[in-house]
């Protein structure tokens, strides 16, 4: 498969203040792709990056074949979506209103047409009949379906989740995971998702990459099944035991 993300070498962090060091790796078109590790590791530092917000300290970083700069900003933004952990829906605007709101400023799809696809974009998340309520009429596993249907909103090649499973009790989360691995299957969507919840990366996850803080590095690559069963690594042998290689 193609990759439509790629990094090579890449610094990650903040000016002054480097977080990962000489990361590599490719995210390739269709999979979902886990970012691991426990807080703090770099995961989220790592997806800023991916996403644009902000730039590499080192390193080359390409998504959809072009990196980050202010000549192909606006093009690599409408190739992307993102879900952020808490959701970020605007709480003054319906489910169908937050859904709506990228295809008003980006689309230039006309007003029957921009609402005929928010509505199936929220049928698409199992989530038509909430059309008309508020964000703090719905549940938070309701309001993290709907942040996925306003990030898919502008048809992105790539769909970033931030923790999607944060906060959510185990039944919806493995809804959740069902409802990615449907876009996955029907809609050929790629997916990056961070991470540490290990049912999710066991259902949801065909690669993960592994950091860890104190090397400031990734220390593991490859199918959730190979880091479990062959890392002679202990951080991964505890991530993946939760700590049980120990005892």
């Amino acid at each position: 498969m193609e990759p439509v993300i790629e990094l090579e070498n890449v610094d990650a962090g903040y000016p002054g203040a480097i977080v990962l060091k000489d990361v590599s790796f490719d995210v390739r078109k269709g999979e979902v792709f886990a970012l691991l590790g426990t807080s703090g590791c770099g995961k989220s530092t790592i997806m800023k990056h991916m996403i644009g917000l902000n730039p590499v300290l080192g390193g080359k970083l390409k998504v959809c074949g072009e990196e980050w700069s202010d000549r192909t900003r606006q093009g690599l933004c409408r190739k992307i979506g993102v879900m952020y952990q808490s959701g970020a829906l605007f709480g003054g605007m319906t489910c169908l209103e937050n859904v709506l709101l990228p295809l008003e400023e980006f689309s230039g799809l006309k007003r029957k047409a921009r609402r005929e696809r928010a509505m199936k974009l929220l049928a698409d998340v199992e989530l038509q009949d909430a059309a008309g309520k508020l964000p703090s009429e719905i549940s938070g596993g309701m309001r993290k379906r709907v942040a996925i249907a306003r990030a898919m909103a502008l048809e992105p090649e790539v769909l970033f989740l931030d923790e999607p499973s944060a906060g959510l009790d185990p039944v919806t989360s493995a809804s959740l995971d069902r409802l990615i691995l449907k876009l996955k299957a029907e809609q050929g969507m790629t997916f990056v998702v961070v991470t540490h919840e290990l049912p999710s990366i066991f259902k949801i996850a065909d690669r993960c990459a592994m950091f860890e803080k104190s090397r400031q590095a990734m220390i593991a690559l490859g199918t959730p099944a190979e880091l479990e069963a062959t890392s002679d690594d202990p951080f991964v042998r505890d991530f993946f035991t939760r700590g049980e290689s120990h005892v």
